[in-house]
């Protein structure tokens, strides 16, 4: 019998804003879920688990001063599904964020987009070409 649970689950760390972070995503993203969140007594997250279109994650907030941000050196590429969920996801996450690359056609995307959201997290959004 084989194990379910992922080999690889996709780790975040906040600076505080793990939970926020955690209920904006699953908002932007359909299906997804917040699975289980583990707070500390000072109300930060723990341990957090949540999915996004079926995709496990993991978060915590730090717990120490030293920041280490997000880079766009590594990002989450997602496959959406329709015209109409590219452009509301790209519109979502580049809100108080920023654009590397405006959503638009490519050689070998119908539309693809790439945004930096407000809490420095980098998305690669493509819609396949038919």
């Amino acid at each position: 019998m084989q194990n379910s649970r992922p080999k690889i689950t996709t780790f975040f760390m906040f600076s505080g804003q793990a939970e926020e972070a955690m209920q904006f995503y699953t908002s932007v993203f359909k299906p997804s879920d917040i699975i289980s969140v583990l707070h500390q007594e000072n109300g930060t997250v723990l341990h957090a688990v949540f999915t996004l279109k079926g995709q496990t994650f993991m978060a915590i907030d730090q717990n120490h001063q030293d920041k280490h941000p997000f880079t766009p050196a590594l990002s989450l590429f997602v496959t959406c599904d329709s015209e109409e969920e590219i452009h509301r996801v790209f519109d979502q996450l580049s809100q108080e964020g920023r654009v590397l690359m405006p959503l638009e056609a490519s050689p070998v995307s119908q539309q693809f987009g790439w945004v930096e959201d407000k809490y420095g997290v980098s998305w690669q959004l493509n819609l396949a070409k038919s």
